[in-house]
């Protein structure tokens, strides 16, 4: 499973969306707000399941808030912390 597929799973399971399969989420559509409609308490969720998931702290703010546009973007900051 590729870290975009892991990151979708895991963000349907963990963050417990209801009606919305993995599926169902766009690679490049904003995670907050009108795209997947995650608000601001999902947001520290988000970091708690990078860091369960991908063995990833999370503690530059600024760095987040670019990872958490979209699947891709946060699927690219996975990726490269990874390698």
């Amino acid at each position: 499973m590729n870290v975009k597929e892991k990151l979708k799973n895991a963000l349907v399971e963990e963050l417990k969306l209801e009606d919305v399969t993995p599926g169902d989420i766009k690679d490049d559509a904003p995670l907050f707000g009108e795209g997947l409609g995650l608000d601001s308490l999902d947001a520290i969720e988000l970091v708690v399941l990078v860091q369960r998931n991908f063995g990833l702290t999370m503690q530059d703010q600024e760095e987040a808030r670019k990872a958490f546009v979209s699947v891709n973007s946060l699927a690219a900051y996975i990726e490269k912390r990874l390698a």
